[in-house]
């Protein structure tokens, strides 16, 4: 028994250009013209900027929001010891990263003591609802 695949809406997209809806509508982006440069210029650097070990530089335009500190900060400069396609070298950026998360809250709590408490319940709720999986798991 043959099943009769022409049927299926948008089966074979890929085998004949002709038949793509998507066809008239597909093309390259155009290229920049009249543009004053061949690479733009380098953002000033006024804080530590972690970069992969595989460009000898920084790009010249990066983020510089929040720059690496503390115990996730140590981590992240860590990874970025590691080649990109290092397990460790993403493995240490996610742990960084809830570290990060830890640090935050210890921050908040820092600097207003009202939200210790809520913190603490959750912490606690967490706790709670883990123990009380394991126990019925």
């Amino acid at each position: 028994m043959t099943f009769d695949r022409s049927q299926i809406p948008g089966w074979g997209a890929d085998l004949d250009r002709k038949n793509r809806p998507a066809v008239p509508m597909e093309r390259t982006p155009p290229r920049l013209e009249g543009v004053h440069w061949d690479e733009p210029s380098q953002q000033p650097q006024h804080m530590e900027v972690l970069h992969s070990i595989e460009r000898p530089h920084i790009t010249p335009v990066f983020g510089a929001t929040v720059p690496p500190s503390g115990l996730s900060g140590v981590l992240r400069r860590r990874a970025f010891t590691y080649s990109e396609n290092d397990l460790r070298h993403w493995m240490t950026l996610l742990m960084a990263d809830r570290v990060n998360v830890v640090e935050g809250v210890v921050d908040d709590m820092r600097r207003n003591p009202a939200s210790h408490p809520l913190v603490l319940a959750g912490v606690a709720g967490a706790l709670g609802w883990w123990m009380y999986k394991k126990k019925r798991g």
